[in-house]
């Protein structure tokens, strides 16, 4: 009887059907590509940016808008993700409207209905996570954790419009926000993949992807400075309110490709390490 082959080291998680289709002496590139294609990384990313503003973006403008000291709300919080300048700062200020208005106008029911499409946005980033490790999905009785997910997602975002932007600062406090920007991103993502995948991934494992996804999120951010900005400038001159929309509609997708390629390119660099025998580690 022929000896079975051999088999990377049990990480907690069922074996993934991609060792079957794709032989082991494929590129990294190769394997990144074919899982990408696997998932519908593309279009999941789409799928990312339109519950984002459909769903999410309006509870944000309202919690953010609880800014009462700077008066800014949820502007303020894009377009330092976004890392513009100051006439597409305009545009997007504009696009948002008066912050005390959104908080004064919004009924404890609109609220209500708000949070529950953000608890959907929640179950469709869940999702992701599970094709990207190839895991089936969740029962129904954790949507508990979807919630707990969106309540630590709005109160990171509220926080980080608490910090002080980069024109208020030198060079040096611009860098170290940053930096503890790019950690706290890590330690988010790090937990939101383990909260939404059930504990079926371990902490080491999911570490990688995690920081993938807070790298992909600065080079986003420097990206924008250099491409959405003065886009969003031009478009706000030609195509007025609906061109800045167009813009942050493609600067979510490439926030959705970041966040779901970060957790498949984590997967295959835990992987790699599981094949050359390293040791991954147990849970912490």
């Amino acid at each position: 009887m022929p000896s079975a082959p051999d088999t990377p080291p049990d990480d907690g998680r069922r074996p993934p059907r991609f060792h079957r289709r794709l032989p082991a002496s494929s590129s990294f590139a190769g394997l990144a590509w074919n899982r990408g294609r696997e998932m519908e990384l593309m279009h999941r990313a789409m799928g990312f940016a339109a519950l984002s503003f459909l769903t999410l973006v309006p509870l944000l403008v309202v919690v953010a808008a609880a800014d009462l000291a700077r008066g800014e709300g949820f502007a303020r919080w894009l377009v330092q993700g976004l890392g513009v300048s100051e006439v597409p700062e305009e545009a997007i200020k504009q696009l948002f409207g008066v912050p005390g208005r959104a908080l004064q106008r919004t009924t404890a029911l609109g609220l209500a209905a708000l949070a529950a499409f953000g608890v959907t946005f929640g179950s469709a980033v869940q999702t992701g996570y599970e094709r990207a490790w190839d895991l089936p999905s969740a029962r129904w009785h954790t949507m508990w954790r979807h919630v707990v997910w969106l309540a630590v997602l709005v109160f990171v975002l509220l926080l980080f419009v608490t910090l002080p932007a980069p024109e208020e600062s030198s060079a040096a406090e611009t860098a170290l926000v940053t930096v503890g920007d790019t950690i706290g991103v890590f330690l988010f993502f790090w937990w939101s993949q383990r909260l939404l995948l059930c504990g079926r991934v371990r902490w080491r494992a999911l570490a990688p992807g995690a920081a993938l996804t807070a790298l992909g999120l600065l080079g986003l951010r420097v990206f924008s400075q250099f491409v959405f900005s003065p886009l969003i400038a031009s478009n706000a001159v030609t195509y007025g309110p609906f061109g800045t929309v167009l813009i942050l509609q493609s600067w979510l997708v490439g926030v959705g490709f970041v966040v779901y390629g970060g957790a498949l390119v984590g997967r295959l660099v835990h992987e790699r390490r599981l094949q050359r025998g390293l040791p991954a580690g147990g849970p912490l």
